[in-house]
């Protein structure tokens, strides 16, 4: 997940040059954090959920000279049996591919894949140190199963004399975890990983406008972040992991420790929606990937219109200056990049 630029005034932008598509819209396992446990995307509610090929390759000739797509969402990207196809094709054309797995599903050859297809990053998803917080976190995956598929991919990295995909823990920080911070960082070193990403929970889901399916994820957020910990408790695991990280030689980037704020008045707070442009497996846009699921914002189908359409209706335009003022969208106030958290 990016970090947006400083934001853009309201205007007619042009066409972004980050992507962001969605390759699958289900997921292998259920995440208690995750949002993907409401979507009735795949079985065994209809047909998998993958984005079609054909679309794909519109979208991205469309979008033009993109710089950086991520292949994400909220399915584990994997999952597509053209993902590798889709990376090549995009890297062929020059640009920086990146994506999110949770490694569940990575075997010998997909790990040559990541290495031979042109990917230039991969965020490992790692949530927990220990079997138990990790295997309680995402039910269903195994821990020892996705190190060992970790060591798999750094073997493949070594074996082909590549420094790329360029490999990355990402932790989502949260109560039930904050304790195996450091242990986090010296996992990442005893596989030769050497950067780890820890970001917080990504939204509060208090809008007055949530479906209510999501009522769950809602409850599981108030009592897992860490707004509600002990700040001398945070403190203490962030400098554990500060000192593991100087220690083994690990790059840490730490999120804010401070408990949640509104950003002050009178000045632009996120850029996505001008600068970076999330769209679903159909083809849905979205504002961003912290919205995530269409059923909570959507900003209309560029698998029904031209992406210059789409990029430049009323839908959006009404977005960036609804965020552009002091009375943002309910749905980014209980945004952790909207309030500087993340």
């Amino acid at each position: 997940m990016p970090i947006p630029h400083d934001a853009a005034s309201v205007g007619d932008p042009p066409l972004p040059r980050f992507v962001q598509i969605e390759p699958v819209g289900q997921c292998n396992l259920r995440c208690r954090m995750c949002a993907i446990q409401f979507r009735r995307d795949g079985p065994p509610h209809g047909p998998p959920a993958f984005i079609d090929e054909a679309l794909f390759r519109r979208l991205i000739e469309q979008f033009g000279p993109i710089e950086e797509l991520q292949l994400q969402g909220l399915g584990e990207p994997m999952m597509h049996p053209r993902f590798f196809e889709m990376v090549r094709f995009a890297a062929a054309r020059g640009i920086k591919v990146s994506t999110n797995s949770n490694l569940t599903m990575l075997t010998s050859e997909r790990a040559r894949h990541c290495v031979t297809s042109g990917l230039s990053a991969i965020h490992v998803s790692i949530d927990g140190a220990s079997r138990q917080t990790y295997e309680y976190i995402r039910p269903g995956a195994s821990l020892p199963k996705v190190l060992r598929n970790l060591r798999r991919l750094m073997e493949a990295r070594r074996f082909l004399d590549s420094q790329t995909p360029h490999v990355r823990i990402v932790m989502v920080l949260m109560r039930r975890n904050l304790d195996e911070l450091a242990d986090i960082v010296a996992l990442a070193a005893q596989h030769e990983v050497r950067e780890v990403f820890v970001q917080r929970l990504c939204h509060d889901f208090t809008e007055a406008t949530l479906p209510a399916h999501y009522a769950p994820m809602r409850a599981f957020i108030e009592s897992e972040t860490i707004d509600q910990e002990d700040p001398l408790r945070v403190d203490a695991a962030f400098t554990a992991a500060a000192d593991m990280a100087v220690r083994t030689g690990v790059q840490l980037r730490l999120p804010l420790a401070g408990r949640a704020h509104a950003p002050p008045a009178g000045r632009p707070r996120c850029s996505w929606p001008w600068h970076g442009a999330y769209v679903s497996y159909k083809g849905e846009a979205m504002p961003c990937c912290m919205v995530s699921t269409p059923d909570r914002a959507q900003l209309g189908s560029m698998a029904d219109q031209d992406v210059v359409q789409v990029w430049r209706n009323d839908a959006y335009q009404s977005f960036r200056a609804a965020l552009n003022s002091d009375e943002p969208p309910a749905i980014c106030r209980g945004c952790a990049v909207y309030r500087g958290e993340f």
